[in-house]
């Protein structure tokens, strides 16, 4: 009964051959939980991403949400939908996302990884950093998803070489996913401003542009010493856990891919919707 339910999963990561479609990778901007239930323009972008982008065999996800000390991959069957928030509607609590996930891709990614251990995390789940995006990407829930976890204790450099280690994956028919935001900065949130489209502190408006242009010239190094982009950054980036995914996504980069931003708003004066498809 094992052996029936294992050999299809093990079978897709060794016969993906090089002129199999390479996949994209992509950053995209979270913002708030009810991202996951409201149809606005972030997420109609998201369901538009999933049916242009070809169908992956499975989605790995590097989410802000889940911060560790090492780095661990989830390698259950089935991993459950992850409420890590409080203060939001009933609605949004009773969302359940069943996608299955993948042991056998889980331990490819162990192995493929050499610059560090790997653990393989059967607690874990799909935090929401993960699910409130993917839903709209996938509703049928119909592929697997796995999530990596960030070491905190490491910095943007260590995540940069680790996440080279993973762009092989692009070919096996792996959408990889960097899910935070550029901007992020909640102490300094106009919460009166919240509806109001497009309002963004002149800082954030600010390093937003100068992360594009970063971005859009492959100037890495500067993303990764992202410290010395000024006072602008210091604010946009308080704590890195939302900003690590980009750096993730940034180490995917081919050098012949196409760069898209899309979502490119700011929200609530301090944050910013701004995404960006690489390839």
């Amino acid at each position: 009964m094992a052996m029936t339910t294992i050999n299809p999963l093990l079978s897709w990561t060794s016969e993906m051959k090089e002129q199999d479609v390479k996949l994209p990778a992509l950053f995209i901007g979270h913002g708030s939980p009810m991202n996951g239930i409201e149809d606005n323009e972030f997420s109609d972008t998201w369901k538009k991403l999933g049916k242009e982008i070809f169908k992956p065999k499975a989605v790995l996800v590097i989410s802000a949400h889940w911060l560790t000390n090492g780095t661990f991959v989830t390698a259950m069957e089935k991993p459950k939908t992850i409420h890590d928030f409080g203060g939001f509607p009933k609605e949004l609590f009773e969302v359940e996302y069943p996608a299955l996930g993948s042991p056998e891709l889980a331990q490819e990614i162990s192995k493929n990884i050499v610059s560090t251990s790997v653990g393989l995390d059967h607690d874990w789940g799909l935090d929401h950093g993960a699910w409130t995006v993917i839903r709209h990407m996938y509703p049928n829930a119909d592929i697997p998803i796995l999530q990596m976890s960030i070491d905190y204790s490491k910095p943007a450099s260590y995540h940069y070489e680790l996440a080279k280690q993973l762009v092989g994956l692009r070919k096996k028919g792996v959408l990889i996913v960097g899910s935070g935001n550029m901007v992020h900065n909640l102490r300094m949130v106009a919460w009166d401003k919240l509806n109001e489209p497009e309002f963004g502190y002149d800082w954030a408006k600010e390093i937003n542009q100068i992360f594009k242009e970063k971005i859009s010239s492959n100037s890495h190094n500067d993303l990764i010493a992202y410290e010395k982009l000024g006072s602008a950054a210091k604010l946009a980036i308080p704590t890195p856990d939302h900003y690590y995914p980009l750096i993730y996504t940034l180490a995917l980069q081919g050098k012949n891919d196409e760069i898209n931003f899309f979502n490119d708003k700011a929200v609530g004066g301090s944050l910013t919707m701004t995404s960006v498809k690489f390839g």
